[in-house]
């Protein structure tokens, strides 16, 4: 647990010696926490701590609940929380929705960041920023009375520091004025499964002669310095921190772009909170002593932001928004559903939205959905170029919801429509056919969960179908239901397919 929370270290403490048979041990953070004492923690990473609060009965604490993922994902994630809150919204479930927000609070204030996942070897990593969207999604169904207008109020002062410690800070910052994902972590990810990075390893451990696993153990334990190597694993954990782990589209670059996606959600953070200290903080909230946040100086930061991506960003010629490789002052070409990310945030103009229906969407839209890049993006399938889960054929439930979102912020209703049955077709045939099954994604070109890339698909391929389905995807159906008009919800409940509606792609 953080070196700052003594309650929650006196607890776990007095938790541990009521339970020896547990054998649980209590660790408490230091003050910093550095890369290296993060590194230092390998083969013995742990849970974090998530807030604790007062029980509503009875005395003593209680953990500020939250929803995990599912499957072997049992920790509470940086960006699938987004999206599994607005599945619970739609569901009526504000108070375990507001839980989640609580203690991604807890989170910034504790940790200083927003983790990717509550585990030890996260300490050095975020994931895509959806704190405000999350926040004001749960504030937007609460009772209009003075308490909530408090917990808005934390909320936005705990974005705002996550925005400036995080996102802008000099890790992340790049020189074109535009941010990147980072993870300051050192060396190979250690939550990765064993073997992952075999391949990786093998002309390094030959040209050593050395055998393969003696290679590994000696890097990993820093005996040996192959700076190669070292920044390798620079860009393969900030890939990890944008949550599109793993694409062709940031592999072995990752830490040299600065993305769509990322910069979009960061228009997106300011212009949430030039809006909100607008609206309910009559411009103006004080964040520290001699420190007040105004309306007017985010709306100037987003504005900064949108003018860049437009100059970075934005390829009039292709009708797109691509990466920008700010070390090698380049464009990337990767077409990939990030590119949509724009229109969800609301910076992307009408001419822009026009030439991305025309250029964009007819690339990625598939019989089952968006897909996550083009297949020539992706390029030809060898035994050294393998397939990567977050590229085609294969379609992730979070694209489809920015996607539908965008679209429905362009006055794209009947676009958004046709993607949404699509999706939820692929997932009610998918459920009906096979014992319920409702994986973390799908083959979108097949319309099937049978995915057999990298980890396989989460839900398929354990020990059991997990009933409880997985978090976002769950929450794509919910949230794709609310938009569907009644004749649609009527055909998916007939599982009529898409193309006898729409035709084929």
């Amino acid at each position: 647990m953080p070196y700052s929370d003594t309650l929650a270290y006196g607890y776990f403490v007095e938790v541990a010696g009521r339970h020896q048979d547990w054998k649980m041990k209590v660790v408490r953070l230091p003050e910093k926490v550095t890369p290296g004492y993060v590194r230092s923690l390998d083969g013995r990473h742990g849970i974090l701590s998530l807030e604790m609060r007062p029980r509503a009965a009875g005395g003593g604490y209680e953990g500020a609940p939250f929803v995990v993922p599912g499957g072997r994902f049992n920790e509470m994630y940086g960006w699938d929380s987004y999206f599994i809150a607005l599945g619970l919204l739609r569901d009526g479930r504000i108070d375990l929705a507001k839980s989640m927000a609580d203690n991604f609070i807890y989170e910034i204030t504790r940790y200083g960041a927003i983790l990717n996942a509550n585990r030890s070897y996260y300490l050095t990593r975020s994931q895509p920023p959806f704190f405000t969207s999350m926040a004001l999604a749960v504030y937007d169904q609460l009772p209009k009375e003075s308490s909530s207008r408090e917990w808005l109020r934390r909320a936005i002062l705990a974005a705002v520091r996550e925005y400036k410690d995080v996102w802008m800070n000099p890790l992340r910052l790049t020189a074109t004025g535009l941010s990147r994902y980072y993870d300051a972590g050192i060396g190979p990810p250690p939550e990765v499964e064993p073997g992952r990075f075999d391949g990786v390893y093998a002309s390094y451990a030959a040209g050593l002669g050395k055998e393969l696993k003696t290679f590994e153990s000696e890097y990993r334990s820093g005996k040996l310095d192959v700076g190669e190597l070292d920044a390798y694993f620079s860009h393969d954990r900030s890939m990890r921190e944008s949550g599109h782990d793993a694409s062709y589209r940031l592999e072995g670059r990752c830490a040299d772009l600065v993305t769509v996606d990322l910069n979009s959600l960061l228009y997106k953070i300011e212009t949430d909170i030039a809006r909100t200290l607008e609206k309910e903080f009559s411009g103006t909230l004080v964040s520290g002593p001699g420190r007040v946040e105004e309306s007017a100086r985010w709306y100037k930061r987003a504005e900064k932001r949108k003018d860049l991506i437009n100059k970075y960003l934005w390829n009039r010629e292709r009708g797109m928004f691509f990466d920008y490789d700010f070390v090698h002052h380049r464009q990337s070409d990767y077409v990939s559903a990030t590119t949509m990310y724009p229109l969800w945030a609301g910076l992307a103009t009408g001419e822009q939205a026009e030439q991305m229906m025309k250029k964009a969407l007819p690339l990625l839209e598939m019989q089952g959905g968006i897909a996550a890049s083009t297949e020539q993006s992706r390029g030809r399938i060898t035994p050294e170029h393998p397939l990567r889960q977050w590229d085609f054929p294969f379609g992730w439930a979070p694209h489809q919801m920015l996607v539908w979102r965008g679209l429905l912020n362009a006055g794209k209703d009947s676009i958004a429509q046709r993607l949404v049955y699509r999706w939820l077709y692929t997932m009610a045939v998918n459920a009906v056919n096979y014992n319920g099954t409702i994986p973390e994604k799908f083959d979108i070109v097949n319309r099937t969960h049978q995915v057999f890339a990298e980890y396989g698909n989460v839900g398929t391929k354990f020990s059991y179908i997990t009933r409880e389905g997985f978090g976002w995807t769950n929450a794509s159906y919910e949230v794709g239901l609310g938009i569907l008009p009644e004749q649609f919800r009527d055909s998916l409940d007939r599982l009529i397919p898409p193309e006898w509606i729409f035709g084929s792609r």
